[in-house]
């Protein structure tokens, strides 16, 4: 292909030099336009910025991290990462955050970037992406939980548009078959292997009862819990949940060992009946996951490592650049109001 571009670049200098560059430009990747050294001129600090704001929002509120991590998931999983999940609905449109499947992300995660966000409104106005700030922002809150270091690259735009309307079926569910989690991860060109990697991200955070009820309460139409489950955590669930019908906040940690470390603990307790969710399950008892589950339970360099792979290339997901987005001024709404009906 290079030798071919340089023929016709020989033949016809200045009409052709500018339909190769046009032609490269169309084929080039958006996320081929970002870098890790994006904001070096125009905010040089900002990667400080957001790693203060960051700090002191998870000392001052633990949970902070597994929840920014969630919603960044969320986000690049439904139209790419683009914080679209960041925007409020309004009269005119109901966002992406209010779809049935986001109503319960945290509202520390939005805080995080919001504040994040706002020091750096005052330090460079106009200058860094809402998208760009929730992905340092995930990177450095996971580090603060003992996860690995992994490069975030930079210059994604936000996008001009979130429907509720396009989220259904984009995101993994607990309930899902393994066959539906890998097609899920494959619309996002995301391997086996990197579902089973990111999958680790569930040894921080909690679940609301409501996702694992049908495992622990009359599983199959039988009076007991699923038997896949270790009896004893099982029980603990039962009494733990008893009344979530009657308050939904009920909730319990996903790593019920180290729930506020990111360690391989989750492949652990996988293997021995002590996955929270449906989805948890599955990676121990299918085939094509196993092998990884019981790899990344043996081994935690071998997690960091594919989990550090799969995160990097999570972040570069449906990135917007140009003028496919922009940089909005408040991350919860459009800089222009027509552009919610885009």
């Amino acid at each position: 292909m290079s030798n071919k571009v340089g023929v016709i670049g020989m033949a016809a200098p200045a009409v052709a030099s500018a339909a190769t560059l046009l032609l490269l430009s169309l084929a080039t990747p958006a996320s081929a336009k970002l870098s890790t050294t994006y904001y070096r001129e125009t905010c040089p600090k900002a990667e400080q910025i957001v790693s203060d704001v960051v700090t002191g929002k998870q000392i001052s509120t633990p949970t902070t991290a597994a929840g920014t991590l969630r919603l960044f998931f969320h986000d690049c999983f439904v139209g790419g990462c683009d914080a679209s999940m960041l925007i409020s609905t309004n009269a005119f449109n109901r966002a992406e955050r209010d779809a049935d499947d986001n109503i319960s992300l945290p509202g520390d995660a939005f805080d995080t970037v919001t504040r994040a966000k706002t020091a750096l409104e005052l330090q460079c106005p106009g200058v860094v992406s809402c998208a760009d700030v929730l992905a340092l922002a995930t990177r450095d809150l996971l580090l603060m939980l003992g996860g690995p270091f992994y490069t975030v690259r930079l210059g994604r735009r936000d996008a001009l548009s979130s429907t509720a309307a396009t989220v259904p079926g984009k995101l993994p569910s607990p309930n899902m078959t393994m066959d539906q989690l890998i097609d899920v991860f494959a619309k996002n060109k995301m391997t086996v292997q990197d579902m089973v990697a990111l999958s680790g991200a569930h040894t921080v955070g909690f679940s609301h009862c409501n996702q694992f009820a049908s495992r622990i309460f009359r599983y199959n139409g039988t009076g007991g819990h699923d038997p896949t489950m270790n009896s004893k955590y099982a029980e603990e669930l039962q009494r733990a949940c008893a009344n979530y019908e009657e308050d939904p906040t009920i909730a319990a940690f996903n790593d019920v060992m180290t729930p506020g470390k990111f360690d391989n603990m989750y492949y652990q307790n996988v293997l021995r009946g002590l996955g929270l969710l449906s989805s948890d399950a599955a990676l121990a008892a299918d085939k094509r996951t196993r092998p990884l589950v019981e790899l990344y339970a043996a081994n935690q360099t071998a997690f960091f490592s594919d989990f550090t792979r799969a995160m990097e290339k999570l972040s570069l997901v449906g990135v917007k650049t140009g003028r496919k987005g922009e940089i909005r001024r408040r991350c919860d709404e459009f800089n222009s109001l027509s552009s919610s009906s885009i």
